[in-house]
């Protein structure tokens, strides 16, 4: 990069930089202000005050809410990595008739709008009895495209030569999955990971459609209920549990952001 384009890039990193933290930063600084600074429009708290974080505890359920989001966003990760990594190796290591078409039938659901499934993924759930579930909540979110995609991409630098060096010495395509496949594939299945958990935990409308009581709500719908009960002079609490609900998905890009990057980079270019 010559010199001229450095004046130029590096400023527009810099703006673009705080336009996307200064939301966050700004949040912060009001769940540390009492009324009247944030009645004052005030950038920074002039009196550092930790109410608002205790107010937000009592005010909903947030630890019990936070509990079952962990519950459920684990869930659905694990899931999702054990189906599209199976549904992967099928599409790449195991021939049959019609597999190209098949996959591409697969991949083709991307393009579906996921609102569009909603109602029939809701009345599913309803007859299977999964309503203010954990199942309800995580089950329809196991098979997912994308990762099935992003695995396969990875999965075929793998030699097919390989593969049938090992069923020649007698090692079942299980073993050879989990033994010779799983172990090369740690930066696209940490990706899949990363990717999975954040989407869960940022879901919204699908928790709030199949529960209807606070024993397995999200998070999400917490920090909702708690803008709903607060009145305009308490936005402080508001932000305090807005700061604790993305601590969690914050720490999780921050530490798998080169494993993230490098996962998406080594799908796009495969």
């Amino acid at each position: 990069m010559n010199t001229v384009n450095k004046w130029v890039v590096y400023p527009l990193l810099i703006i673009c930089s705080i336009c996307l933290i200064f939301p966050i930063c700004y949040a912060f600084f009001i769940s540390l202000m009492d009324g009247g600074d944030i009645l004052q429009g005030q950038i920074l708290p002039r009196s550092v005050t930790y109410q608002n974080y205790i107010d937000a505890f009592e005010s909903v359920p947030l630890l019990h809410y936070l509990w079952n989001s962990f519950i459920v966003s684990i869930t659905v990760t694990i899931g999702m990595l054990v189906v599209s990594s199976l549904a992967a190796f099928t599409f790449v290591f195991i021939p049959f008739h019609g597999r190209n078409i098949v996959f591409f039938i697969f991949i083709s659901t991307m393009m579906i709008p996921w609102e569009a499934t909603m109602i029939p993924n809701f009345l599913t759930i309803q007859k299977l009895g999964w309503i203010n579930s954990y199942e309800g909540l995580t089950i329809p979110f196991f098979a997912l495209a994308f990762g099935t995609f992003l695995l396969r991409q990875h999965f075929k630098i793998i030699p097919l030569e390989l593969y049938e060096a090992s069923q020649v010495a007698g090692l079942s395509r299980f073993k050879f999955f989990y033994k010779i496949v799983l172990p090369v594939s740690k930066t696209s299945l940490v990706t899949l990971g990363a990717y999975g958990f954040l989407t869960t935990w940022n879901m919204y409308l699908w928790p709030l459609l199949v529960t209807s009581n606070d024993s397995v709500r999200t998070v999400q719908i917490g920090i909702k209920q708690l803008q709903t009960q607060e009145i305009a002079t308490e936005w402080g609490v508001v932000m305090a549990g807005v700061i604790i609900v993305i601590i969690p998905a914050l720490l999780l890009l921050f530490l798998g952001q080169k494993q993230l990057q490098k996962g998406l980079t080594q799908g796009a270019i495969k």
